[in-house]
């Protein structure tokens, strides 16, 4: 009899836990995210429901409100991470975050720039035989430096060209000495000794590397900061053409540029924008940082041919959703266009990583000039709901109609100094 008496308890409280569990005010507890974003001076509405309540941390860097059916406003007073709790009946259940974001605002782009790069050190992008009478060697990888390798010093000096490197190695040949060279080999700095040959064919002494000192390629503007003289462009990092290795800055240039001809995008083959450096001599602004989000630097002289002259709201990440969309981009000459997209899905992404969306080019006049998204396309912001929500990474290789979006959050992240990681390479 106890025995029968101890199952049915046991099946009546089996019962009453899964239909607590599907209840409306339990399932809305359980379908509450773990994070949120807001924007310092702005809020959030938080669905709660049934007999709860949210409680900030103390010394929060936000104040919570009640609201009505079961609604709590979250408003961001302070820029930085908070938490608050979940309460039922005085009962903590769950915690949450709170990122309250600054107030960013800026110009959304769509121009085409050219992009100048000095690497910080001599990149390795290849090794050459040296003919020296006999035999063909090349005493550089025999010093086992490899493809990829950065030289940053030659004999204590700081070489930042290959005029300089070469100078040093002719010097270090004519005395019959070793070279004492630096390198950076994945972010780890080493020393190894070379001996430059005598190349009979150049008549000049080398040490058998095929070196680079710069690179030079068109992209596209995302966002121009007025306040901070900040921008961000192109969405991804910029790397090597030989070794695929991302371009450690020295220094490097931003310049005006006109788009000349489109090689249309098919399926299993990207298209690709064509276009000229303009004006050379008048600079529009540094480039400080190549990283996985773009280029990011100062910027004294905006290019004055944009569709906006005064700044927008960048959306959180989380505030992104799937639905109609706008990209800004050059497709012939400087004249910047509007065209339609849709993002097609959102990633929710709680850390900053490149592939945050998937974009359809649903415009007519796009499609039939490009194909879809094409190379150089990569950094053309995308608008929705009246804000700046990302950029243009990356295409479908077998369906060039879509691609890849950056949340704009990331991007100004990166720009105002805040760490983002992740790594892959762009198309």
């Amino acid at each position: 009899m106890a025995h029968q008496r101890r199952k049915w308890v046991g099946l009546l409280l089996a019962t009453l836990i899964v239909v607590t569990c599907f209840c409306p005010p339990f399932s809305g507890w359980l379908r509450l995210p773990d994070s949120i974003e807001t924007v310092v001076g702005s809020s959030v509405v938080v669905q709660a429901g049934g007999p709860s309540r949210l409680v900030p941390d103390a010394r929060s860097a936000i104040e919570v409100r009640s609201g009505t059916a079961g609604t709590w406003q979250v408003n961001g007073t302070q820029t930085g991470p908070a938490r608050m709790r979940l309460e039922v009946f005085g009962i903590p259940v769950r915690q949450m975050r709170v990122d309250v974001l600054p107030d960013w605002k800026v110009i959304p782009g769509g121009q085409s720039i050219g992009v100048r790069l000095r690497s910080k050190g001599i990149m390795i992008v290849g090794y050459n035989l040296i003919h020296t009478g006999n035999r063909e060697i090349s005493p550089g990888e025999q010093a086992n430096i490899k493809v990829g390798d950065r030289i940053v010093e030659i004999d204590g000096h700081p070489v930042s060209t290959v005029e300089e490197a070469a100078q040093r190695i002719r010097q270090a040949g004519e005395a019959n000495r070793d070279l004492d060279v630096t390198l950076i080999r994945q972010r780890q700095s080493f020393h190894v000794k070379v001996h430059p040959v005598y190349d009979n064919d150049q008549r000049t002494y080398r040490i058998g590397l095929y070196i680079r000192d710069s690179a030079a390629g068109v992209g596209t503007l995302t966002f121009y900061d007025p306040v901070n003289h900040v921008y961000g462009a192109l969405g991804h990092v910029i790397t090597d053409v030989d070794t695929g290795q991302p371009i450690e800055v020295g220094e490097g240039q931003v310049l005006n540029s006109s788009i000349t001809s489109i090689d249309k995008g098919q399926n299993g083959q990207p298209g690709e924008k064509r276009g000229q450096m303009v004006d050379e001599h008048h600079v529009l602004g540094d480039v400080k940082e190549n990283s996985s989000f773009g280029i990011f630097g100062h910027m004294v002289h905006p290019p004055d041919h944009g569709l906006y002259n005064q700044p927008i709201p960048v959306a959180p990440a989380d505030q992104v959703h799937p639905g109609p969309a706008k990209i800004l981009t050059v497709i012939e000459g400087q004249k910047v266009e509007a065209f339609n997209i849709e993002v097609v899905s959102v990633m929710k992404q709680r850390y900053p990583a490149i592939k945050s969306m998937v974009l359809k080019v649903t415009d007519p006049g796009l499609l039939a000039k490009t194909g879809g998204i094409v190379q150089g396309m990569s950094g053309s912001p995308i608008l929705q709901d009246g804000r700046l929500i990302g950029a243009v990474t990356h295409v479908f290789i077998n369906d060039p109609t879509q691609g890849y979006g950056v949340f704009a959050e990331w991007m100004m992240r990166e720009a105002t100094g805040n760490e983002a990681q992740d790594t892959v390479s762009a198309a």
